[in-house]
């Protein structure tokens, strides 16, 4: 049997299942209406006319919010990116519909061309997807998508299929990742990050030679303004970058292995001059920790100790803080694992974005490091509470804010939701209130848009955004959720 067909769900559910306390508010009815409309039968687009495929932290995301109206959907969802799994454990961005057509949305299927240039990688034979990655979200999903309906999961073994695959994928991310050999996963592409237009790629990007204007054609631009959307010349450099990576046949370091550093570079021993990108990213290994954290909660609740995964966590906590903690800007950096530095090990990127502030997640952080941190958040660079109605994605004071454009500066409710959680992790609940309810208010005006000026709220990108509506979701009944949600934050150690 095909691999890609051992996990999807013949037919999911299409009507809500569930009936939480709260479900008549309007907030609710608003957002399955978004959910509803976004679902396909076996996965969630983010957006109907933008994006019109599966992709994968987005997916992770709608889970979280799908478990309160139909816990089989939301497995169902995970199960069905999962299902796209390569061989060497990847979980691709995106999973390509093979209804849509291919000028709908760009790089297309036929760009990237998975089953024949990541063969050697082990792409399925059945499913097109691209090459890359996301954040890995899955298991810190998939464990609250069982916790909401544990009887249903058991029932249908959800953990003991979905497990494997989630230990392959990290397994994946901590061994062929590990580019700089200091025990962080590594991004190849800034579209893995997710946050892909944000002002830290700018440095890396600019030894990168773009891929001549005349090669692509951006679908992006005919559902948005752009002036929202990344320049021609940062999108000429994604499509050489992705170019590469495909060229190379998708390998990570040299022969593929771990440890290959900024010398040897991705996609196959590339070098520093020719223009390859390398970078360790704090919001990205902030979720890695945070999953493997949740993988112990599932080994546990499958009968195997989860002993050896939280203390994996705990390394990677102490990894992240030694090679991208900067004291001097009281949050987190990127390593650009190719820029040249004294020690080896590449140079920091000394831009500061929302993703230096995800790592308020981890239970594990040093006290001195928190409190730097809620300074930072609560301080005139991302002044929430203060100044802004929603966190931003870049420094306010930065050279290279702007409230609209792309991750560079608009706020956007996945990392939102992501320091909410973190807020909570370390007892802020008053801040954390605080951001609750400008996710709820925002979403609620914005009709679920795909991300705001964080200043006056106002709507940029798409509408009925499909992690808008899920998370709104989840923060709308996360005091129904939150003895759930308690065993995330390293308060049960089972």
């Amino acid at each position: 049997m095909d691999r890609t067909a051992q996990l999807v769900t013949p037919s999911a559910e299409r009507s809500i299942a569930y009936d939480p306390p709260g479900s008549a508010h309007p907030l609710h009815v608003g957002a399955a209406r978004v959910l509803e409309s976004n679902w396909t039968g076996t996965s969630t687009v983010p957006s109907r006319g933008l994006y019109p495929h599966q992709w994968s932290w987005d997916s992770a995301f709608i889970a979280i919010g799908l478990r309160h109206l139909s816990p089989l959907r939301a497995q169902t969802e995970l199960e069905t990116l999962l299902a796209a799994q390569w061989g060497d454990g990847r979980v691709p961005h995106i999973v390509f519909n093979p209804s849509v057509p291919l000028d709908a949305y760009f790089p297309s299927p036929d760009f990237w061309r998975s089953s024949t240039a990541g063969h050697g990688a082990g792409a399925p034979r059945t499913v097109q997807t691209s090459g890359i990655v996301q954040p890995p979200v899955h298991a810190l999903a998939a464990w609250l998508v069982h916790r909401a309906d544990p009887g249903l999961s058991r029932a249908r073994g959800f953990l003991a299929r979905v497990y494997p695959r989630l230990a392959s994928w990290h397994r994946y991310l901590l061994h062929r990742r590990d580019l700089g050999g200091g025990g962080l996963a590594s991004v190849v592409h800034p579209w893995e990050q997710g946050m892909d237009n944000s002002p830290a790629w700018d440095l890396p990007l600019s030894r990168v030679t773009p891929a001549p204007a005349r090669s692509f054609r951006r679908a992006d631009l005919d559902h948005g303004a752009p002036e929202d959307r990344p320049t021609d010349l940062d999108y000429g450099r994604y499509v050489r970058l992705a170019t590469d990576y495909k060229d190379a046949g998708y390998r990570d370091g040299p022969g593929g292995g771990r440890g290959g550093g900024p010398g040897a570079g991705p996609g196959g021993g590339r070098g520093a001059d020719s223009g390859g990108f390398a970078v360790e990213d704090p919001a990205f290994n902030a979720l890695l920790i945070a999953s493997e954290h949740a993988l112990a909660r599932i080994a546990a609740e499958l009968g195997a100790p989860g002993t050896a995964r939280h203390a994996r966590a705990e390394r990677l906590t102490a990894a992240l803080v030694e090679r991208l903690w900067d004291p001097a800007s009281g949050m987190f950096l990127c390593r650009d694992l190719m820029a040249p530095a004294p020690d080896g090990r590449g140079a920091l990127i000394p831009e500061r974005s929302v993703s230096g502030l995800i790592p308020l997640l981890l239970p594990g952080l040093p006290r001195p490091v928190v409190r730097a941190l809620l300074g930072t958040v609560s301080g005139p660079r991302f002044g929430l509470g203060t100044t802004t109605r929603l966190l931003p994605s870049y420094d306010l004071l930065g050279e290279a804010f702007d409230p609209h454009r792309y991750w560079r500066g608009p706020a956007w409710f996945n990392t939102a939701w992501l320091v909410e959680r973190g807020l909570r992790t370390h007892a802020e609940h008053r801040r954390a209130d605080a951001l609750r309810e400008s996710v709820l208010d925002l979403a609620a005006a914005t009709d679920f848009a795909e991300y705001v000026d964080p200043y006056t709220g106002e709507a940029c990108g798409a509408t009925g955004f499909g992690w808008t509506a899920a998370l709104a979701l989840d923060l709308l009944h996360s005091d129904t959720t939150s003895t759930a949600d308690r065993a995330l934050k390293g308060g049960d150690r089972r």
